[in-house]
């Protein structure tokens, strides 16, 4: 088969297409033949060096595809060839074909293209297991979105919106803003001209930024309110006003998902499935793509990505 691999740490330029060997399902796992591959935060960091995949997980970056099974492993249930997937995975979707556990296999959401529901993987797990099941998010509450522009933003606005929350977010642009209110957002903030800790009180923060925001993510949130950190672009370390942490009786989170064991991405993808897909199937949450790049121009894909121009998610179609 072809995939992209990684011909040293630098620029999309050191992406290639290249012949490399078939994946064969071990114990428990399923083979996807790759229709489409979503394009995330942290493919660019694997492109320069900055985030190597976890052991046992292919070299080639990807973090989400959708496609159809082509082959079962022994020991796997509830899949066989031909189904329509999409999966979780810890490495390996710039690929024509790629070896998943079971577990992180979900069946590709009613009513969308295949292509479409590469978009989903990665930011439905990562909204759902940390605004809802971690911060327990609930309806009425305030959640407030870092990055909204995002592939994980653009869907955390939906989904909290449909699931009766009030959501306010910030972006870098008043296009992008205008589009995160067609999306349901109650509120924005334009982080390049104004200070979101003056503007809004939330009870859940969902951060892609890190050390830059957490003086004035503790300002925002409310009495009670959990703040959860899953990105760390404007740096790793600060200094934090435990005396604020304290009388605001909140709690601060830290998050990852590559890394995680396959058991524990399990129940995750299982709860997604019940929770957010018939959402998704009603069209009451949709991904939003951007654009879709020939998987052999995954570098074309990295310079969209890197411009941050987007709004939701770039795919790699096949």
């Amino acid at each position: 088969m072809r995939a992209i691999e990684i011909a040293r740490p630098g620029g999309p330029e050191v992406l290639e297409w290249r012949e490399v060997p078939d994946p064969r399902p071990e114990q428990g796992q399923v083979v996807i033949e790759v229709t489409a591959a979503g394009v995330n935060r942290a493919d660019v960091l694997q492109r320069k060096g900055f985030y190597d995949p976890p052991p046992g997980a292919p070299p080639y970056p990807g973090l989400e595809v959708s496609g159809v099974v082509a082959e079962v492993g022994a020991g796997v249930p509830g899949f066989e060839a031909g189904d329509r997937v999409c999966a979780l995975l810890a490495g390996g979707g710039y690929a024509e074909r790629v070896a998943v556990p079971w577990e992180q296999v979900m069946p590709a959401p009613e009513g969308l293209p295949l292509d479409e529901a590469a978009a989903l993987p990665e930011v439905a797990c990562t909204v759902w297991s940390n605004v809802f099941m971690l911060a327990r998010l609930r309806k009425g509450e305030t959640l407030l979105v870092h990055g909204g522009a995002s592939g994980i933003g653009t869907f955390a606005v939906q989904l909290a919106k449909a699931l009766g929350s009030r959501v306010a977010t910030t972006a870098g642009t008043d296009a992008k803003l205008a589009r995160l209110r067609e999306l349901g957002a109650d509120e924005t903030v334009n982080y390049r001209e104004q200070d979101f800790s003056d503007l809004v009180r939330a009870d859940v923060i969902l951060d892609i930024i890190g050390a830059r925001y957490l003086a004035g993510n503790l300002r925002a949130l409310n009495t009670g309110g959990r703040l959860v950190i899953i990105a760390l672009q404007g740096g790793a370390k600060a200094e934090i006003d435990l005396g604020l942490l304290l009388a605001k009786r909140a709690a601060v989170h830290g998050t990852t998902l590559r890394s995680r064991p396959a058991e524990e991405k399990g129940v995750i993808v299982r709860s997604v499935v019940d929770n957010v897909w018939p959402l998704v199937a009603a069209g009451a949450v949709r991904p939003v793509v951007h654009a879709r790049v020939p998987m052999s121009d995954a570098a074309e894909a990295h310079r969209i990505l890197d411009s941050g121009e987007h709004i939701g998610k770039i795919l790699l179609v096949r």
